[in-house]
C-alpha cells in the first residue's frame, strides 16, 4: 500500500519533508529546468512512491547508497530520510547543481550525508568515483533513465565488485527482461548477464501518474542481490566473464537458431559433449549455469 504523502518520519529518521508535485514544479521553474527526453527525465512527484522504493530496498541508517539520476531530489530525500549516507550521480549539470540546495531546503540536517557528482554513470569507475572504495558493500537505489537502464546496471556491477544490491525503477518491459527465466519469450542477453552477477526479481509495479511528465510506458521495481562470494557460477567453474558473455551475445544474436548453428564459429562440436549440452537446443533455453558449463568446456578445449 502506498503511504500517504503526509506521512511523517520516525524518530530514527532525518527531520524534514519529501517533495510533492507542487514542490517539483516550483524547483524546476526556479532553476529553469525542463524534463528532457535526452536524459530520460521523468521526475517522481509522489512521496509515497519514493518511500516505497526505499522500503523495498531495505535501506538502513548504516548503509552507503549510490543513486544514479537523482533528478530534482524526490528519491534522494527519501534515502536521506533513513539516515543513510549517499552519493548521487547526475549527468545534467543544472540538475546536479540544484540538488544540494533542494536538500538544504527540505532536509537540512541531512545535507552533510550527501555528495553530488556531475557525471555520466556509464563512465564511472572506482578510480573516478572513489566514494565506495572503503566499503565492504554498497547499494544502488535509483529511478534510472529508462533509455540506458540496462547498460548502467551491468556496467556498475562489472566495475564495482562491492556493489552488493540494487533496487531500481525501470520501464516494466525492461524489468521483466532483467528478471526473466530461461525458456520464456522475454529471456535474453540482459537476463543471462545479470544472472552472472546475482539474482533479480520484480517487486512491484508503479503507475504513470506518479511522474512529471507522465511517461508513455508502465514502470516496475527490480530487486537484485549479488551472489555470495564463492557461490557465483564462475567461482564454481573457473571461467572468465568475457568467454561466457561472448557465448551469450552470439547465441542471442541469432536466437531462433540452434546452438550448433549460432555458435559454429566459436564452439567446436566436442565442447557440447564435454559440457553435457545438446547442440540442437536454442540459446534462449540455457541458464547462466549452462552457459558457464559450455564456456568451461570451450576453454578446456583450447587448453
Amino acid at each position: 500500500m502506498t503511504e500517504p504523502a503526509s506521512a511523517s518520519p520516525t524518530p530514527a529518521q532525518a527531520a524534514g519533508r519529501l517533495l510533492g508535485a507542487a514542490d517539483i514544479r516550483r524547483i524546476a521553474a526556479d532553476a529553469g529546468i525542463s524534463p528532457t527526453k535526452k536524459f530520460g527525465q521523468n521526475f517522481v512527484i509522489d512521496p509515497g512512491t519514493v518511500r516505497r522504493i526505499v522500503r523495498e530496498a531495505g535501506v538502513q541508517p548504516t548503509d552507503h547508497v549510490l543513486e544514479v539520476g537523482p533528478g530534482l531530489g524526490s528519491l534522494t530525500l527519501a534515502i536521506l530520510e533513513t539516515g543513510a549516507r549517499m552519493t548521487a550521480v547526475e549527468i545534467d549539470p543544472p540538475v546536479a547543481e540544484r540538488l544540494p540546495r533542494t536538500v538544504a531546503e527540505f532536509m537540512p540536517d541531512a545535507a552533510d550525508r550527501l555528495r553530488v557528482v556531475n557525471a555520466d554513470a556509464l563512465t564511472l569507475t572506482p578510480q573516478s568515483l572513489p566514494d565506495f572504495n572503503g566499503d565492504d558493500r554498497f547499494a544502488l537505489v535509483a529511478n534510472l533513465p529508462y533509455n540506458v537502464a540496462t547498460p548502467i546496471v551491468l556496467t556498475l556491477l562489472e566495475r564495482f565488485a562491492n556493489l552488493d544490491t540494487f533496487l531500481v525503477m525501470v520501464q516494466k518491459e525492461v524489468a521483466d527482461r532483467l528478471a526473466a527465466q530461461p525458456g520464456t519469450k522475454i529471456y535474453g542477453t540482459p537476463s543471462v548477464k545479470l544472472a552472472w552477477y546475482g539474482t533479480a526479481q520484480t517487486v512491484g509495479a508503479i503507475g504513470r501518474n506518479v511522474f512529471w511528465p507522465a511517461p508513455n510506458v508502465d514502470s516496475a521495481l527490480v530487486l537484485f542481490r549479488r551472489h555470495p562470494a564463492g557461490a557465483a557460477p564462475a567461482d564454481r567453474a573457473g571461467v572468465s566473464r568475457e568467454t561466457v558473455f561472448r557465448l551469450v551475445d552470439a547465441a542471442f544474436g541469432q536466437r531462433r537458431k540452434t546452438l550448433h548453428a549460432a555458435l559454429k564459429k566459436i564452439v567446436p562440436p566436442e565442447a557440447y559433449d564435454r559440457a553435457g549440452i545438446d547442440a540442437t537446443r536454442r540459446g534462449e533455453t540455457l541458464s547462466i549455469d549452462e552457459f558457464v558449463q559450455l564456456a568451461a568446456a570451450l576453454e578446456g578445449a583450447r587448453a
